[in-house]
């Protein structure tokens, strides 16, 4: 190992420490040596010393910096700024700071431990507590920046996140987006929070160019900053402390078929007679699947009026080739039928204010509403009795758990956690078959689990289908790996997509891992008329025929899920995961690989024609056979409603069992 070397200089004096992994203490007073630079073979911190600021410097170029004024802190309703360095010791890879704030008495203490691939910082406060530390990032420094997961608001997903802007107060494990405290940048740098306390992250808020990182809580702000040599591997750096599954949750003909949920197609009006007329048209149409899930639970006050035989019902998908599914969740609203038993015996999670009342928020329908508290293991046992009873005597084959499972605004049981509820919750759907419908949930415990995982509601249009692309993307490059748009030609109550935007959506859906269905294109009722919305027959032809795609690309698929297994790379992702090298794959937003030999490029919006970046290879066009060679962007390229764009990369491992299933000839209506 190198000795510690220390260069004093005056004026534009530095200190330059090498990162041996071992050494004893070295001071080096701030204000007499000016910046701090630590080197590993890597890369460089710099640490500038008259306003506390942090600068990663690889082969000679900056690939992430702080903002000017980086480091804030809130104590009441008041922000405060960190200033100077005052003093700074050194021992071994660890870098102690200490530096003044704009309260007198109130200092900064920052610790710094490097590492080959990343360093750790941790800071606090001394001589006050803090309610928030804030930690702000320049963007441009960085290139562009991806990961967070899901953004709180659904109608929109930027790709990457600094093309628009992200404002996510409510941060947290408990949310109800599927997120991670995990971001990282083209610059192949990566930034991870510890901490399971709610955070506010802002993305170019206002078109700020900040990325600003908020803990709440008295906690120190802990963090890890990756510093690799592609965006993949920042990924996977994230991947080694979260988990990778060991298992799919989900089954091969999962995979392979749609599953089709109520929801979009009748909202309000779930009865088991529509329920069966809708997939007797289904079934009519040849429109294939493995499960018709009703979006209804049955603590609904008026389940039994509604749907009056459940088991019958479960025969008859089961004649139509359906298994039967349910919507669950922990939200218990005042009008369920059995909202007196969950208070009276203490079930719901209680009001922080009044520990003997049920903590109460309103629902997304207005609803006065508690959260079933699965940290209390009566409560637990009682809510897990009740989805037994269903599987075991109302014939109900597996469920879509659609739930946070904690709330902030409520108290948790004691001596539990936010982590503990994700745990838990985890663990008691696990229990269950999810049909493919898979598990919404937030922060760093479903990774390892191999639930699938569906992404949120969408708007009914192209603009909707296009951020549940992005979102696929986002939530998948966290480390959720078996991913699916949430309701193919979306819902969100909107009117009922177009022709176009439903067979575009169900072509983009059929070249993704799992394909989740709901709106028939042999007509849905429109939510917000009530009238009914018709689809001509070439509609249900091409539904048809993206089924018939994805179910001959299942085996494909399913080589994907279990190579992932073993590596924890997303089955779905950016362009760049597979291509580093090429900078346009960067800002694609309408592409992605399935897997490391398909290329995706449907058409996401009006039109008959888009344009195709096809990266560094050698390309067989699946529409007409051509070998295209790359990098090379196909301008005007032909895709009317009949055709989905999609490239087989030659060179890669499966390329030749992907190119048979999507080139396949064969007549399909």
């Amino acid at each position: 190992m190198p000795a510690v070397t220390r260069t004093v200089r005056r004026g534009s004096a530095a200190l330059v420490l090498a990162a041996p992994l071992l050494g004893t203490a070295s001071p080096a007073t701030a204000a007499e040596t000016g910046p701090i630079t630590l080197a590993t073979p890597g890369y460089e911190l710099r640490v500038t010393t008259d306003r506390l600021a942090l600068t990663t410097v690889r082969a000679g170029r900056t690939v992430l910096a702080t903002a000017p004024a980086a480091f804030r802190f809130r104590i009441g309703a008041d922000w405060h700024i960190v200033r100077e360095v005052t003093g700074s010791t050194r021992d071994g890879n660890t870098l102690r700071v200490t530096a003044a704030t704009d309260l007198p008495g109130v200092t900064v203490d920052l610790r710094i431990t490097l590492r080959s691939d990343r360093y750790d910082m941790n800071w606090s406060l001394s001589g006050a507590q803090a309610d928030a530390l804030s930690t702000a990032y320049d963007l441009n420094s960085a290139g562009h920046w991806y990961g967070h997961g899901e953004n709180s608001d659904q109608t929109v997903q930027p790709w990457p996140l600094d093309s628009g802007q992200l404002v996510d107060t409510g941060f947290s494990p408990a949310s109800y987006q599927v997120v991670a405290p995990f971001w990282y940048t083209s610059s192949a740098t990566g930034l991870r929070a510890h901490t399971n306390d709610p955070m506010d992250v802002r993305i170019n808020s206002g078109g700020n160019g900040l990325g600003e990182f908020t803990v709440t809580g008295d906690r120190p702000a802990a963090s890890t900053v990756f510093v690799e040599d592609t965006p993949a591997e920042v990924y996977r750096d994230h991947i080694t402390l979260v988990g990778k599954p060991e298992r799919s949750d989900t089954s091969y003909e999962q995979y392979a078929t749609p599953l089709w949920n109520s929801w979009a197609q009748l909202y309000g009006e779930q009865t088991q007679e529509n329920i069966l007329d809708w997939a007797r048209a289904l079934a009519g149409a040849g429109l294939r699947g493995h499960a018709v899930q009703i979006e209804e639970s049955v603590i609904a006050a008026d389940f039994g009026e509604r749907f009056p035989d459940l088991p019958a019902l479960s025969e008859e998908l089961g004649r139509l080739g359906f298994d039967l599914g349910m919507w669950t969740g922990l939200y218990m609203p005042e009008t369920a039928a059995n909202f007196s038993e969950a208070v009276d015996n203490g079930y719901l999670l209680k009001d922080p204010s009044d520990p003997s009342k049920p903590c109460l928020f309103t629902w997304w329908n207005g609803r006065q509403t508690g959260l079933i508290d699965l940290a209390n293991p009566a409560a637990r046992q009682w809510y897990t009795d009740d989805l037994r009873a269903q599987t075991g005597e109302l014939g109900v084959a597996g469920f879509k758990f659609d739930t946070a499972f904690f709330d902030d605004r409520c108290a948790p049981y004691p001596r539990a956690t936010r982590a503990d509820y994700v745990k838990n919750g985890t663990e008691l759907a696990d229990e269950f078959d999810q049909q493919g419908a898979g598990l919404r949930v937030a922060w760093n415990a479903a990774q390892s689990k191999g639930f699938a995982t569906r992404t949120a509601d969408k708007p009914t249009t192209f603009a909707g289908l296009r951020a549940a692309v992005s979102a696929n993307l986002a939530v998948s490059t966290i480390g959720y790996l078996f991913v699916e748009t949430d309701m193919i030609g979306g819902s969100l109550s909107y009117p009922p997509p177009t022709k176009e935007v439903l067979a575009r959506w169900a072509q983009a859906a059929s070249l993704m891992p799992l394909m989740y269905a709901s709106t028939s294109p042999t007509g849905v009722r429109d939510a917000t008329t009530g009238e009914w919305v018709g689809y001509d027959r070439e509609t249900v032809e091409l539904y048809r025929d993206a089924i018939a795609t994805h179910e001959r690309l299942a085996p494909y698929i399913w080589d994907q899920v279990q190579s992932t297994l073993k590596t924890g790379d997303p089955i779905m992702r950016p362009l760049f995961f597979d291509f580093p090298k090429d900078e346009a794959s960067y800002t694609v937003t309408d592409q992605w690989m399935l897997g490391p030999a398909v290329l995706a490029a449907p058409k996401l919006d009006e039109g008959s024609t888009r344009d195709v970046f096809l990266p560094t290879g050698t390309w067989r066009d699946v529409a007409n056979g051509k070998v295209v060679r790359g990098p090379v962007t196909l301008k005007g390229y032909a895709a009317p409603l009949g055709v989905t764009p999609a490239f087989v990369n030659l060179k890669a491992k499966g390329a030749s069992k992907a190119y048979q299933a999507l080139a396949y000839t064969g007549a399909e209506r």
